[in-house]
């Protein structure tokens, strides 16, 4: 939801399936989701296959960092360089969200991009930061 607000985005959504779809509902919702899937072919003309043709898959790093100094921020300075590093590097063909968990002493980080020896890399350079600031 802060990535969504953030870029000013109305639709997001994670490989769990879980999607927002902000013109319809704070919320994830299947049903929401489901009847905004048929609306689009419905719109379009077009069958489910024919609209995810033109969807292409990146490959994607999750990482959970355990934290033991949970007064660090992952807004440090330090952390906020290295992930505008990455998205400079990745450009328009990846991302990056690093987030902490609001259940957990975490910091979840997801590296997306073409090259997955590079999305790895990435991850890996971002998890050694957290563990800096953070401890883990």
């Amino acid at each position: 939801m802060a990535e969504l607000a953030k870029r000013g985005w109305h639709l997001g959504g994670e490989p769990s399936g879980h999607i927002v779809c902000l013109k319809t509902s704070v919320t994830g919702d299947g049903i929401i989701t489901a009847l905004q899937v048929l609306a689009a072919m419905r719109q379009q003309n077009l069958s489910l296959a024919e609209i995810r043709c033109g969807i292409s898959k990146f490959p994607q790093v999750l990482l959970n960092v355990t934290i033991s100094r949970p007064e660090g921020s992952i807004d440090a300075r330090v952390i906020q360089d290295a992930v505008e590093s990455v998205e400079r590097s990745l450009g328009d063909k990846g991302r990056v969200l690093l987030r902490r968990s609001g259940t957990e002493p975490v910091v979840r980080i997801m590296v997306e991009g073409e090259d997955e020896k590079q999305v790895n890399a990435y991850a890996g350079q971002l998890m050694d930061i957290v563990k800096a600031e953070f401890g883990g």
